[in-house]
């Protein structure tokens, strides 16, 4: 078998899910209540058998390294391990990564100081489960260079991705990197009964679009990047390298999701409260793994809970309402709420009694939700301090609006930022 290095890339701003990487990175940001996004590319590595791991970050990256640093230790007779390449200044670099090939370039002495085969290249904020042992495979038989994950898509969806054009035997012989006019995205449609020879049921997704997974020859790489500057995989890199040397593509269709945007980051928690999910956080022997918390288990005092998610360590109030909703850990809930499609992060710790009795005494937010509260298609994010009768919904259908200290809206969610406090009555 071939040796194997992972990298996961987690160091970019995260500006599309702004606030919610206002003080963390992308990777770091909780997903599904109890988890982090990091999770996800870590646990597929770890499942497919790949334990030596890096993660590459840049920006916020505090709560990311805590979080790694509290989850995952191998044995030591084994040899694997999960360690972050933070972004440095040195002799020859003092400013931040250029992109993606940029922030792999920087970190070529990391995964070239051992005899390593191939380098599988990661995003850090993406939900999907892969055995990257098939992608290997399809690499080394094809005795391709570099091999590209590939996921047919709609036209709709074309157009934000990085799109290629394949050949019988799965050779890539041209790729686009968000192809904007019909011309380009014409020169890269597959034809859809072909895509059906191949074994994938095209269905109205006539594009093949990267899924942002690599896997290089690590000469290869270490050479194309020493000889360049090129400082992105899809618009430079790739194209460069596919018309000279052979770019295989491994093609997939389970499910896959780009969390980038507000929207979609809500929409992909909101899924996972449906019958059968699109994505199963718990799948016979290969769960998503995450830091151990020893918390209680949740206390539901009377209320009506219907399609939802609710982790450990919560208590809901009397008369409370929870329909297709997220409710993150240590989520304290008062009496007569109302929450609907919403995406409720949870407390990084628990308020003592006597913090409570003082707050009242002093006119201060508790922790969570106060009694008769409203919450709709939001996401609140973590430790936020919600009030009594506090509605926070998008009442006029805003799509986006500016940013002010208290809440934004971006995709028509309402996102309350990390440690806000709502008082009582407040309403967006």
């Amino acid at each position: 078998m071939p040796r194997v290095i992972s990298l996961i890339l987690g160091g970019g701003r995260g500006t599309r899910l702004y606030p919610l990487t206002k003080s963390r990175s992308k990777p770091a940001v909780p997903i599904a209540g109890k988890y982090r996004l990091i999770d996800i590319p870590v646990s597929n590595c770890i499942h497919s058998g790949l334990h030596r791991i890096f993660v590459v970050t840049q920006f916020n990256s505090v709560s990311l390294h805590r979080h790694i640093y509290n989850t995952y230790k191998f044995d030591p007779f084994e040899g694997g391990f999960v360690e972050i390449l933070a972004a440095q200044q040195t002799m020859q670099n003092e400013s931040w990564y250029q992109g993606t090939a940029d922030a792999v370039r920087r970190n070529i002495p990391y995964f070239t100081d051992r005899d390593y085969d191939l380098v599988l290249i990661l995003s850090g904020d993406q939900l999907y489960r892969m055995n990257f042992q098939e992608m290997i495979k399809t690499h080394v038989e094809s005795k391709a260079v570099a091999t590209i994950a590939a996921l047919p898509v709609p036209e709709s969806e074309a157009r934000s991705c990085g799109i290629m054009r394949i050949q019988a035997d799965g050779r890539v012989i041209d790729f686009e990197e968000k192809p904007k006019t019909q011309e380009k995205l014409s020169r890269v449609r597959t034809d859809p009964n072909w895509l059906d020879k191949l074994g994938l049921k095209a269905q109205g997704r006539p594009y093949l679009a990267s899924m942002g997974i690599y896997v290089f020859n690590r000469k290869t790489l270490v050479d194309l990047l020493t000889s360049s500057t090129t400082t992105d995989f899809g618009h430079e890199l790739l194209p460069q390298l596919l018309s000279q040397q052979r770019v295989q593509a491994h093609l997939f269709d389970g499910y896959w999701e780009d969390i980038g945007t507000v929207g979609a980051f809500h929409q992909a928690n909101i899924d996972l409260t449906l019958d059968h999910p699109p994505f199963d956080f718990t799948v016979g022997e290969q769960p998503i793994f995450t830091r151990p918390r020893y918390l209680p288990s949740s206390r539901i005092l009377g209320a009506t809970v219907r399609n939802s998610l609710i982790c450990d360590g919560c208590v809901i109030g009397r008369g409370s309402v929870i329909e297709n909703s997220v409710i993150g850990v240590r989520s304290i809930i008062g009496d007569n709420v109302t929450i609907r499609d919403s995406y409720l992060m949870g407390s990084d710790w628990y308020e003592q009694a006597a913090d409570v009795r003082q707050n009242q005494g002093e006119g201060l937010v508790n922790l969570g939700v106060g009694a008769g509260s409203v919450i709709e298609r939001a996401i609140v994010d973590k430790n936020s301090r919600i009030g009594r009768n506090v509605k926070v919904l998008n009442e006029t259908g805003i799509v986006d609006s500016e940013e002010c200290s208290t809440h934004v809206i971006r995709d028509g969610v309402v996102v309350v930022p990390r440690n806000t406090v709502l008082h009582e009555g407040f309403g967006v």
